[in-house]
Protein backbone atom coordinates (compact mmCIF):
# COMPACT_ATOMS: atom_id res chain seq x y z
CA UNK A 1 0.00 0.00 0.00
CA UNK A 2 1.52 3.40 -0.68
CA UNK A 3 0.77 6.57 0.51
CA UNK A 4 -0.08 9.88 -1.72
CA UNK A 5 0.76 12.99 -0.83
CA UNK A 6 -0.54 16.16 -1.97
CA UNK A 7 0.94 17.85 -4.56
CA UNK A 8 2.97 20.89 -3.79
CA UNK A 9 1.26 24.51 -3.67
CA UNK A 10 1.81 26.12 -6.74
CA UNK A 11 2.81 29.57 -5.79
CA UNK A 12 0.53 32.72 -7.02
CA UNK A 13 0.50 35.97 -6.67
CA UNK A 14 -1.42 37.65 -3.81
CA UNK A 15 -4.20 40.43 -4.64
CA UNK A 16 -3.79 42.06 -0.46
CA UNK A 17 -0.78 41.66 0.95
CA UNK A 18 -0.68 41.02 5.06
CA UNK A 19 1.66 43.72 6.59
CA UNK A 20 5.68 43.53 5.47
CA UNK A 21 8.32 45.68 6.28
CA UNK A 22 12.26 45.59 5.30
CA UNK A 23 14.76 48.15 6.52
CA UNK A 24 18.25 47.90 5.68
CA UNK A 25 21.58 50.61 5.47
CA UNK A 26 23.11 50.56 2.44
CA UNK A 27 27.18 51.98 1.57
CA UNK A 28 26.43 54.87 -0.19
CA UNK A 29 28.22 53.48 -3.46
CA UNK A 30 26.95 52.14 -6.51
CA UNK A 31 27.86 48.81 -5.41
CA UNK A 32 25.55 49.55 -2.47
CA UNK A 33 22.55 50.88 -4.67
CA UNK A 34 22.83 47.31 -6.31
CA UNK A 35 22.44 45.49 -3.78
CA UNK A 36 19.44 47.12 -2.42
CA UNK A 37 18.08 46.35 -5.86
CA UNK A 38 19.45 42.76 -5.64
CA UNK A 39 17.71 42.20 -2.13
CA UNK A 40 14.70 44.11 -3.00
CA UNK A 41 13.91 41.46 -5.70
CA UNK A 42 14.35 38.67 -3.51
CA UNK A 43 12.22 40.13 -0.82
CA UNK A 44 9.39 41.38 -3.05
CA UNK A 45 9.59 37.33 -4.59
CA UNK A 46 9.54 36.29 -0.62
CA UNK A 47 6.28 38.64 -0.46
CA UNK A 48 4.41 37.08 -3.25
CA UNK A 49 5.39 39.54 -5.97
CA UNK A 50 7.53 36.67 -8.63
CA UNK A 51 10.28 37.37 -10.69
CA UNK A 52 9.72 38.94 -14.39
CA UNK A 53 6.33 39.97 -13.22
CA UNK A 54 5.19 43.62 -14.36
CA UNK A 55 4.42 44.70 -10.90
CA UNK A 56 8.43 43.52 -9.82
CA UNK A 57 9.79 44.85 -12.50
CA UNK A 58 8.28 48.08 -11.67
CA UNK A 59 8.78 48.12 -8.33
CA UNK A 60 13.23 47.01 -8.61
CA UNK A 61 13.02 49.86 -11.32
CA UNK A 62 11.57 52.23 -8.68
CA UNK A 63 14.37 51.21 -5.96
CA UNK A 64 17.16 51.20 -8.54
CA UNK A 65 16.31 55.12 -9.37
CA UNK A 66 15.58 55.75 -5.89
CA UNK A 67 18.97 54.10 -5.34
CA UNK A 68 21.06 55.34 -7.54
CA UNK A 69 19.57 58.96 -7.40
CA UNK A 70 20.71 58.55 -3.25
CA UNK A 71 24.50 57.44 -4.27
CA UNK A 72 24.65 60.63 -6.60
CA UNK A 73 22.83 63.41 -5.20
CA UNK A 74 22.80 62.73 -1.70
CA UNK A 75 26.23 61.33 -0.70
CA UNK A 76 27.56 62.16 2.15
CA UNK A 77 31.12 60.67 2.83
CA UNK A 78 30.91 58.18 5.42
CA UNK A 79 27.14 57.93 5.19
CA UNK A 80 24.97 55.37 4.36
CA UNK A 81 21.69 55.63 2.55
CA UNK A 82 18.95 53.63 3.94
CA UNK A 83 16.12 51.32 1.95
CA UNK A 84 12.52 50.20 3.61
CA UNK A 85 9.86 48.54 1.59
CA UNK A 86 6.10 48.29 3.03
CA UNK A 87 3.72 46.57 1.68
CA UNK A 88 -0.26 46.92 2.62
CA UNK A 89 -3.15 46.12 1.19
CA UNK A 90 -2.61 46.29 -1.84
CA UNK A 91 0.49 48.93 -2.29
CA UNK A 92 3.91 48.44 -1.71
CA UNK A 93 5.92 51.77 -0.25
CA UNK A 94 9.82 52.44 -1.55
CA UNK A 95 11.27 55.05 0.56
CA UNK A 96 15.10 56.08 0.52
CA UNK A 97 16.95 58.30 2.67
CA UNK A 98 20.07 59.95 2.29
CA UNK A 99 21.61 61.90 4.11
CA UNK A 100 21.87 65.19 2.61
CA UNK A 101 18.76 67.55 3.05
CA UNK A 102 19.94 70.57 0.34
CA UNK A 103 19.74 68.66 -2.67
CA UNK A 104 15.95 68.53 -3.42
CA UNK A 105 14.13 65.91 -5.75
CA UNK A 106 12.85 67.48 -8.74
CA UNK A 107 11.98 66.09 -12.08
CA UNK A 108 14.23 66.67 -15.42
CA UNK A 109 12.47 68.91 -17.90
CA UNK A 110 11.24 66.78 -20.50
CA UNK A 111 12.00 68.94 -22.95
CA UNK A 112 15.91 69.04 -23.31
CA UNK A 113 16.47 65.66 -25.52
CA UNK A 114 20.09 66.33 -25.69
CA UNK A 115 20.75 66.17 -21.62
CA UNK A 116 22.60 62.66 -20.57
CA UNK A 117 20.64 61.56 -17.30
CA UNK A 118 18.26 63.64 -14.74
CA UNK A 119 14.99 61.31 -16.22
CA UNK A 120 15.20 58.94 -13.12
CA UNK A 121 12.30 60.82 -11.64
CA UNK A 122 10.64 61.28 -14.50
CA UNK A 123 10.21 57.74 -14.69
CA UNK A 124 9.40 56.57 -11.20
CA UNK A 125 6.78 59.48 -11.51
CA UNK A 126 5.25 57.58 -14.78
CA UNK A 127 5.56 54.14 -12.64
CA UNK A 128 4.49 54.81 -9.52
CA UNK A 129 0.77 55.50 -8.12
CA UNK A 130 2.20 58.69 -6.40
CA UNK A 131 5.72 59.70 -5.11
CA UNK A 132 6.91 62.58 -3.00
CA UNK A 133 9.42 63.32 -0.24
CA UNK A 134 9.76 64.74 3.04
CA UNK A 135 12.84 66.15 5.17
CA UNK A 136 14.25 63.68 7.56
CA UNK A 137 12.92 64.44 11.29
CA UNK A 138 15.86 63.00 12.90
CA UNK A 139 18.93 64.61 11.47
CA UNK A 140 20.16 66.10 8.03
CA UNK A 141 18.65 64.32 5.08
CA UNK A 142 15.51 63.56 3.09
CA UNK A 143 13.79 61.06 2.28
CA UNK A 144 12.32 60.25 -1.28
CA UNK A 145 9.10 57.61 -0.90
CA UNK A 146 7.07 56.19 -4.06
CA UNK A 147 3.68 53.60 -3.95
CA UNK A 148 2.69 51.54 -6.52
CA UNK A 149 -0.31 49.58 -6.49
CA UNK A 150 -0.09 45.90 -7.57
CA UNK A 151 -2.63 44.52 -9.63
CA UNK A 152 -2.54 40.45 -9.43
CA UNK A 153 -0.99 38.23 -11.89
CA UNK A 154 -2.53 35.35 -13.69
CA UNK A 155 -2.12 32.58 -11.68
CA UNK A 156 0.61 30.09 -13.06
CA UNK A 157 -0.29 27.02 -14.21
CA UNK A 158 0.54 23.49 -12.95
CA UNK A 159 2.46 21.68 -15.49
CA UNK A 160 1.63 18.31 -14.52
CA UNK A 161 -2.03 18.44 -15.67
Amino acid sequence: MTSRQPPLPVRTTRTHFPWHDFTMRFSSTPRGARLARRLAGERLDAWGVPYGSDAHDALLLTVGELSSNAVRHGHVSGRDFRLRLSAEGTAIRVEVTDTRGECLPTPADPASPDQEGGRGLLLVAALADRWGWYPCADGPGKTVWAVLEVSPCPKQQDSSQ
